[in-house]
Protein backbone atom coordinates (compact mmCIF):
# COMPACT_ATOMS: atom_id res chain seq x y z
CA UNK A 1 0.00 0.00 0.00
CA UNK A 2 0.77 3.54 -0.97
CA UNK A 3 0.10 6.57 1.19
CA UNK A 4 -0.16 9.98 -0.87
CA UNK A 5 -0.29 13.24 1.09
CA UNK A 6 -1.20 15.93 -0.54
CA UNK A 7 -0.75 19.19 0.43
CA UNK A 8 -1.52 22.99 0.41
CA UNK A 9 -1.72 26.16 2.38
CA UNK A 10 -4.65 25.64 4.14
CA UNK A 11 -6.36 22.38 3.99
CA UNK A 12 -9.68 23.55 2.59
CA UNK A 13 -9.55 23.68 -1.24
CA UNK A 14 -6.71 22.50 -3.19
CA UNK A 15 -5.31 19.17 -1.11
CA UNK A 16 -8.46 17.84 -0.09
CA UNK A 17 -9.82 18.88 -3.73
CA UNK A 18 -7.01 16.21 -5.08
CA UNK A 19 -7.61 13.74 -2.08
CA UNK A 20 -11.42 13.25 -3.34
CA UNK A 21 -10.12 13.44 -7.01
CA UNK A 22 -7.51 10.91 -6.43
CA UNK A 23 -9.62 8.57 -4.05
CA UNK A 24 -12.56 9.07 -7.10
CA UNK A 25 -9.32 7.95 -9.65
CA UNK A 26 -8.43 4.98 -7.66
CA UNK A 27 -11.63 3.52 -7.00
CA UNK A 28 -13.04 3.66 -10.72
CA UNK A 29 -10.24 1.62 -11.65
CA UNK A 30 -10.52 -0.60 -8.65
CA UNK A 31 -7.17 0.09 -6.85
CA UNK A 32 -8.58 1.40 -3.66
CA UNK A 33 -7.00 -1.21 -1.38
CA UNK A 34 -4.29 -0.30 -2.90
CA UNK A 35 -3.48 3.35 -1.65
CA UNK A 36 -4.04 5.04 1.72
CA UNK A 37 -4.56 8.70 0.44
CA UNK A 38 -4.84 11.54 3.09
CA UNK A 39 -4.59 15.74 2.80
CA UNK A 40 -3.10 18.26 4.76
CA UNK A 41 -2.03 22.02 5.07
CA UNK A 42 1.26 23.59 6.18
CA UNK A 43 -0.73 25.76 8.23
CA UNK A 44 -3.09 26.04 11.16
CA UNK A 45 -5.09 28.57 10.12
CA UNK A 46 -7.93 26.42 9.43
CA UNK A 47 -7.69 23.72 11.09
CA UNK A 48 -10.87 21.93 11.98
CA UNK A 49 -12.42 23.58 9.15
CA UNK A 50 -14.40 21.89 6.29
CA UNK A 51 -13.51 22.00 2.88
CA UNK A 52 -14.92 25.48 1.78
CA UNK A 53 -18.12 25.82 0.18
CA UNK A 54 -17.20 26.61 -3.90
CA UNK A 55 -14.55 23.55 -3.58
CA UNK A 56 -17.28 21.37 -2.76
CA UNK A 57 -19.88 22.35 -4.51
CA UNK A 58 -17.23 22.33 -8.08
CA UNK A 59 -16.40 18.57 -6.50
CA UNK A 60 -20.20 18.05 -6.24
CA UNK A 61 -20.66 19.11 -9.92
CA UNK A 62 -17.89 16.89 -11.24
CA UNK A 63 -19.85 14.17 -9.62
CA UNK A 64 -17.28 13.97 -6.73
CA UNK A 65 -20.28 13.05 -3.87
CA UNK A 66 -19.91 12.83 -0.26
CA UNK A 67 -16.25 13.45 0.34
CA UNK A 68 -16.07 14.36 4.04
CA UNK A 69 -13.13 16.57 5.15
CA UNK A 70 -11.33 18.26 8.10
CA UNK A 71 -8.43 20.75 7.63
CA UNK A 72 -5.43 19.59 9.47
CA UNK A 73 -1.93 20.87 9.67
CA UNK A 74 0.44 18.36 8.53
CA UNK A 75 3.42 17.70 10.80
CA UNK A 76 6.76 15.68 10.32
CA UNK A 77 5.86 12.09 11.20
CA UNK A 78 2.75 12.37 8.49
CA UNK A 79 5.35 13.30 5.96
CA UNK A 80 7.82 9.99 7.30
CA UNK A 81 4.98 8.25 6.98
CA UNK A 82 3.91 9.32 3.38
CA UNK A 83 5.46 7.56 0.71
CA UNK A 84 5.03 10.70 -1.43
CA UNK A 85 3.73 14.03 -0.59
CA UNK A 86 2.61 15.98 -3.14
CA UNK A 87 2.24 20.32 -2.66
CA UNK A 88 0.53 22.58 -4.95
CA UNK A 89 2.90 25.58 -5.26
CA UNK A 90 6.24 26.62 -4.58
CA UNK A 91 5.37 28.57 -0.99
CA UNK A 92 3.80 24.76 0.32
CA UNK A 93 7.25 23.69 -1.12
CA UNK A 94 9.37 25.75 0.77
CA UNK A 95 7.28 25.04 3.83
CA UNK A 96 7.81 21.63 3.55
CA UNK A 97 11.35 21.64 3.30
CA UNK A 98 11.59 24.08 6.09
CA UNK A 99 9.52 21.72 8.10
CA UNK A 100 11.90 18.48 7.22
CA UNK A 101 15.24 20.59 7.14
CA UNK A 102 15.47 19.11 3.83
CA UNK A 103 14.89 16.04 4.29
CA UNK A 104 11.97 13.39 2.30
CA UNK A 105 13.30 15.09 -0.90
CA UNK A 106 12.85 11.78 -2.72
CA UNK A 107 9.20 11.55 -1.48
CA UNK A 108 8.08 15.68 -1.95
CA UNK A 109 7.02 16.44 -5.38
CA UNK A 110 4.74 19.30 -6.82
CA UNK A 111 1.47 18.06 -7.95
CA UNK A 112 2.09 20.29 -11.15
CA UNK A 113 5.13 18.39 -11.77
CA UNK A 114 3.01 16.01 -13.32
CA UNK A 115 0.88 18.16 -16.16
CA UNK A 116 2.49 19.61 -19.25
CA UNK A 117 3.58 22.00 -19.01
CA UNK A 118 4.60 21.99 -15.42
CA UNK A 119 2.99 24.30 -13.62
CA UNK A 120 1.56 25.27 -9.77
CA UNK A 121 -1.51 24.93 -9.11
CA UNK A 122 -3.71 27.81 -8.93
CA UNK A 123 -5.19 28.71 -5.33
CA UNK A 124 -8.95 28.99 -6.24
CA UNK A 125 -9.16 30.93 -2.61
CA UNK A 126 -7.62 33.55 -3.73
CA UNK A 127 -8.29 33.55 -7.79
CA UNK A 128 -11.84 32.33 -7.38
CA UNK A 129 -11.18 29.97 -10.16
CA UNK A 130 -12.05 26.68 -9.05
CA UNK A 131 -12.83 24.92 -12.40
CA UNK A 132 -9.36 25.98 -13.48
CA UNK A 133 -7.93 24.38 -10.03
CA UNK A 134 -10.43 21.27 -10.54
CA UNK A 135 -8.96 21.12 -14.42
CA UNK A 136 -5.35 21.02 -13.48
CA UNK A 137 -5.32 19.01 -9.92
CA UNK A 138 -8.01 16.24 -12.17
CA UNK A 139 -5.45 16.31 -14.91
CA UNK A 140 -2.45 16.17 -13.05
CA UNK A 141 -4.20 13.42 -10.34
CA UNK A 142 -4.69 11.38 -13.38
CA UNK A 143 -1.49 11.34 -14.59
CA UNK A 144 0.24 10.79 -11.35
CA UNK A 145 -1.79 7.63 -11.10
CA UNK A 146 -0.16 6.60 -14.54
CA UNK A 147 3.19 7.07 -13.19
CA UNK A 148 2.54 5.16 -9.61
CA UNK A 149 1.41 2.14 -11.63
CA UNK A 150 4.36 2.70 -14.26
CA UNK A 151 6.88 3.06 -11.25
CA UNK A 152 5.02 1.15 -8.49
CA UNK A 153 2.31 -1.23 -9.86
CA UNK A 154 4.32 -4.64 -10.26
CA UNK A 155 5.57 -4.42 -6.85
CA UNK A 156 1.92 -3.94 -5.82
CA UNK A 157 0.44 -6.22 -8.35
CA UNK A 158 -1.19 -3.51 -10.57
CA UNK A 159 -1.12 -3.95 -14.03
CA UNK A 160 -1.88 -1.11 -16.15
CA UNK A 161 -5.10 -2.66 -17.25
CA UNK A 162 -6.52 -2.22 -13.69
Amino acid sequence: MLTISFVCLGNICRSPMAEAVFKKLVAERGLSSFFCVKSFATSDYEEGNPVYPPAARTLENHGVHGFSHRSRPIALADIKNSDYVLVMDNMNMTDIVRLTAGRYGQKIFKLGHFLTPQEDIADPYYTRDFEKAYSQIAAACSAFLEYLIANHGGALGITGRN
